[in-house]
């Protein structure tokens, strides 16, 4: 018996490799186009299996920076995020608040079909400009994290009133900092200034209670998190790779970056996939 325990293991293993690379195959044997649906149809099988994981409450969790045609990692083309935004809303995959995260992972509350939070960081113009359209047109939810020095007051980035109207059509508005510096190099007043000003910051401008961060960088530890729920939030992301669920610490909430490449939507669909099979197959988090 505990030689078939031993061995059971390694075939599970496997056979998640084996998936992984039919799946890789498949997709790296298409041409994908960046302003059509072409990559669609040998994405279906991937498609159906995080149908089926998120189902089992693993929630993913996207990151973008900017929306704009700069030849650069994080600059997504507006044409490959529209194309990124129906690939999921025709896939049955429904946008959620950070509300609505928070509310199942410490409640149990449920969530629709196939849940992704949509989260862009840095809180820059082109946001505003490129993606919010899309975003409103197709009806879907999403989260900015801004840095709240940066509003108004810096070249390329979103002013408060921007910010205003975009809550008023799905966008939720949340804390970046104050400017963007990373948290693991700074002291324990520093640390303070960045989380409770920046929170108080962004809830005068908008009129409400601010409960959520992005870490600048994705650089935090234990102490950082500790402080972040002291300064009165209700959880915190990273750019720790992997999907959300009740095994995830709150304030270091794992989530999937999104980044332009040599074949951006199919690197896409890719990422969506990989890490629910993973985590089918027996990957644990760290």
């Amino acid at each position: 018996m505990q030689e078939q325990k031993n061995f059971k293991k390694p075939v599970l293993f496997f056979c998640a490799f084996l998936v992984l690379a039919l799946i890789a195959f498949g997709t790296y044997t298409l041409r994908p186009s960046n302003r059509a649906g072409t990559a669609q149809a040998a994405t279906e099988a991937a498609a159906v299996s995080v149908g089926q994981t998120n189902a089992a409450q693993s929630i993913l969790v996207l990151n973008y920076h900017k929306i704009d045609t700069l030849m650069h990692s994080l600059s997504v083309n507006p044409s490959d995020f529209r194309w990124q935004m129906e690939y999921l809303k025709s896939h049955g995959y429904n946008t959620i608040t950070p509300d609505d995260l928070i509310a199942n992972m410490e409640e149990g509350k449920a969530l629709p079909v196939n849940p992704v939070l949509i989260t862009f960081d840095d809180g820059y113009l082109d946001n505003y400009k490129n993606a919010y359209p899309v975003l409103k047109e197709l009806g879907m939810k999403a989260t900015i994290f801004v840095v709240t020095d940066f509003m108004g007051g810096k070249k390329g980035y979103l002013d408060w009133s921007k910010c205003r109207e975009m809550e008023k059509n799905g966008i939720t508005i949340a804390s970046h900092t104050v400017d963007h510096k990373s948290m693991t190099d700074l002291s324990d007043e520093q640390l303070r200034h960045e989380l409770i000003d920046s929170k108080k910051a962004a809830e005068e401008a908008l009129g409400h209670s601010v409960d959520y961060i992005a870490y600048p960088t994705g650089a935090y530890n234990l102490h950082i998190a500790d402080m972040t729920k002291e300064a009165g939030y209700k959880a915190a992301f990273t750019i720790k790779y992997g999907n959300a669920d009740k095994e995830s610490n709150v304030y270091a909430i794992e989530r999937v970056p999104i980044f332009h490449t040599e074949h951006t939507n199919r690197d896409f669909v890719e990422r969506i996939s990989y890490t629910p099979l993973f985590q089918q197959f027996g990957w644990k988090k760290a």
